[in-house]
């Protein structure tokens, strides 16, 4: 091995569970090696976003976990469908094997193209929503300074991912009255920054980042963070916005879109 190479993780159980799952497949249910080459790919993003928050279990995925990674998911409709059948597929081997007793991913079904626009919050439901992510703790700061920023901006979960530390500090390290995102297409544009969420941005940045960034390899330029210190992932933020529904009694309720 060449110096300063560092050799690959050991494969945790469940993904040693999956490699089981693929040779069940392969050799019990015959499909094609083309079919188990896209139920690899799409099972080994799967198992990297549950490996980055700290998931190594079959056990331990619950159903919020298996729908932000799916809200998260980018592509045409027939894409994201053939990923979730890829997963859906997986946790119903899991629970026939008896590895695990249920299925996380049972009452997700594929993607929907909407007839019309959500339904927006109202001002007391937004409210409920922002106060369900509350805390001290580095992961809240940020959850909390997410939401506030959505709401108060109005940019899409993809532009506020984007941004980087120094898009929204001024010089004297304060969040700008107003900054630049980037939307499709690369077109640029500026969007006010409202009070409430300037103050959760600089206390998140303040208090939170830094711990988020200790011990990671190789840290980020990114405003939003993940645990492990790099740039927070479409799937995570899908899934910080699923969970603070959930608790605020908002589940089925709430999109990046109904903030907008």
């Amino acid at each position: 091995m060449p110096a300063g190479s560092s050799s690959p993780r050991p494969p945790t159980p469940l993904e040693r569970e999956s490699e089981r799952y693929l040779r069940y497949v392969t050799l019990e249910k015959g499909r094609s090696p083309h079919t188990v080459a896209a139920y690899r790919a799409d099972l080994a993003r799967y198992h990297e976003f549950l490996f980055g928050n700290g998931v190594v279990e079959a056990s331990h995925i619950s159903a919020d976990m298996v729908r932000g990674y799916v809200q998260g998911l980018e592509g045409a409709p027939g894409t994201i469908a053939r990923k979730l059948s890829s997963i859906k597929n997986f946790h119903r081997y899991l629970v026939e094997e008896g590895v695990t007793p249920l299925d996380p991913s049972a009452s997700l079904s594929g993607p929907a193209r909407p007839s019309r626009l959500p339904k927006a919050l109202s001002i007391e439901q937004i409210q409920s929503l922002l106060n369900a992510v509350m805390g001290d703790e580095p992961e809240n700061l940020r959850d909390r300074a997410l939401l506030e920023f959505l709401y108060a901006t109005g940019t899409r979960i993809s532009e506020a991912l984007q941004l980087s530390v120094d898009d929204v500090l001024d010089d004297h390290q304060r969040v700008a009255d107003a900054i630049r995102v980037s939307g499709k297409g690369g077109k640029q544009r500026f969007v006010p920054v409202g009070s409430f969420a300037r103050s959760a941005v600089e206390s998140y940045v303040t208090r939170a980042r830094p711990a988020l960034l200790r011990g990671a390899k190789n840290p980020s330029p990114a405003l939003f963070l993940g645990l492990r210190g790099g740039r927070l992932s479409r799937q995570n933020a899908w899934l910080i916005l699923g969970s603070a529904a959930r608790r605020a009694g908002l589940e089925g309720l709430v999109s990046p879109h109904t903030l907008r």
